[in-house]
């Protein structure tokens, strides 16, 4: 039998055929649900810097950057190199290593917030630890955390993340709403959902459950909610109640870290307790972390007499991790951060000047390296108001799906772009021209919206 060539398999619907067989095996044929696209997922092949290349030769320019994780694309060669030499040592050990302690190190020198730190293995876990974290510290049961926001897949963290118009409820006491089937009403019972950057709202809320409150959790930049930054206001303002009422306020940086140097923490005068992370601290590889100040991450510490929380696992702080992780910090230094948030504001105003010469109803907020598009003259400020309805989500795929087949260019299925270093100018023409056919062509669609 005559076997085919690589470009004759190429020509074959390889993407299909991969999905008829995961089907088989993988519950919808996907292992995270983020990555299907009707009628198939898409396959990668490779990718080096800011483009991936399909099973089908097809290469597109990455904005999405797995989901914010890549800060510096991929393949970046100075983490594959380190992280080889690191192979070659060992992966995983019953034991410390010393690459868990220079990256600590590194860290906390980042952010002043930061006095110790504990490695886990994903951005859920570690917000996952904090709230345990913070209950252990303060003998406390429930948490606060803001309608619309996605905290991980953690059961009290995830609650209200979907929330709708159908079930959120009052916006003076929003209903807090399970995202799986069968969630036991006891978390329900224990989440608080109050309304990002409603100061006055909130507080009402917070005070009703004063004293059962361990920890008010922010993520300074919510994407979900509308990837628009917490006001100074709003912080001070869940700050002196966390004083008051012997609560914690901890922060979900796990995408933010990468607004400044020292995170999105770096524009408020109050820092938090306690700060989970993840995604870009991991250098391409899984990873999260807590890191917060002495007294509470000492609740983790198996010298104490009565240890409060026995936190651990089997890849914790394993060196392949760290090493990465270490090395992306390291070259995502205090000017790299600057070079890449200007280059974000660029592609921010070139994409304004986009949607005036399209003259649609469009609007974009964002802080850092990051930006949302929102189908909506004016940009919005709660979650509420970002929330979209079932035909602007139809609308939203529909330009997700041009960019993608036309253009070839890949974002976040919210509109959303998570820069990376790897990305110039050119790169940036390149997304503001796609938009801009793309918002020609919805134009009537998106007008009919507003």
């Amino acid at each position: 039998m005559k076997l085919q060539t690589q470009d004759q398999k190429y020509n074959c619907d390889t993407s299909k055929m991969i999905f008829e067989r995961a089907l088989k095996v993988l519950p919808g044929g996907v292992s995270r649900n983020t990555i299907y696209r009707a009628p198939h997922p898409y396959y990668a092949s490779n990718a080096h810097g800011s483009y991936i290349r399909d099973i089908n030769g097809v290469e597109r320019l990455d904005f999405a950057n797995n989901m914010a994780s890549l800060i510096h694309g991929h393949s970046y060669a100075p983490i594959i190199n380190a992280v080889a030499e690191q192979m070659k040592k060992g992966t995983a050990f019953t034991m410390g290593t010393e690459a868990e302690v220079a990256f600590a190190e590194l860290l906390i020198n980042r952010s002043p917030g930061f006095e110790k730190l504990r490695f886990m293995n994903s951005g859920t876990e570690a917000v996952m630890t904090m709230i345990k974290a913070s209950r252990a510290y303060t003998g406390k049961p429930k948490i606060a955390k803001a309608e619309g926001a996605y905290h991980g897949t953690y059961d009290y963290a995830e609650i209200s993340q979907t929330s709708n118009p159908g079930n959120w409820g009052d916006i003076n006491k929003p209903n807090s709403v399970p995202v799986v089937k069968g969630t036991p009403q006891g978390i329900l019972d224990d989440v608080i959902i109050y309304p990002f950057n409603d100061i006055e709202r909130t507080i009402k809320l917070l005070d009703q459950n004063a004293d059962q409150i361990a920890c008010v959790i922010i993520d300074p930049v919510p994407h979900r909610v509308g990837l628009f930054p917490a006001t100074s206001q709003f912080i001070e303002a869940i700050y002196n109640w966390t004083r008051k009422n012997n609560a914690l306020m901890v922060f979900d940086e796990v995408v933010t870290f990468r607004v400044n140097f020292s995170g999105a923490q770096h524009d408020y005068i109050h820092k938090p307790d306690l700060t989970a992370l993840g995604k870009i601290i991991g250098g391409g590889f899984p990873s999260g972390a807590l890191a917060g100040k002495f007294e509470i991450m000492d609740v983790m510490d198996p010298r104490q007499t009565f240890l409060r929380h026995p936190q651990s696992g089997t890849f914790s702080a394993n060196p392949i991790s760290t090493t990465a992780g270490r090395i992306a910090m390291e070259m995502f230094d205090e000017q790299a951060v600057l070079n890449l948030n200007s280059l974000t504001m660029t592609a921010r105003k070139q994409i304004e000047e986009a949607i005036k010469i399209a003259d649609v109803p469009v609007s974009i907020t964002g802080a850092g390296s990051m930006f949302r598009i929102h189908l909506q003259e004016k940009p919005p400020m709660y979650y509420r108001e970002a929330y979209q309805s079932k035909e602007a989500k139809i609308i939203v795929n529909e330009l997700i799906d041009y960019l993608f087949q036309t253009e070839n260019i890949i974002m976040i299925n919210t509109c959303s772009c998570m820069l990376a270093t790897t990305l110039t100018q050119n790169n940036v023409d390149q997304l503001s021209e796609a938009l801009l056919n793309g918002f020609k062509l919805l134009k009537p669609k998106i007008e009919q919206l507003n």
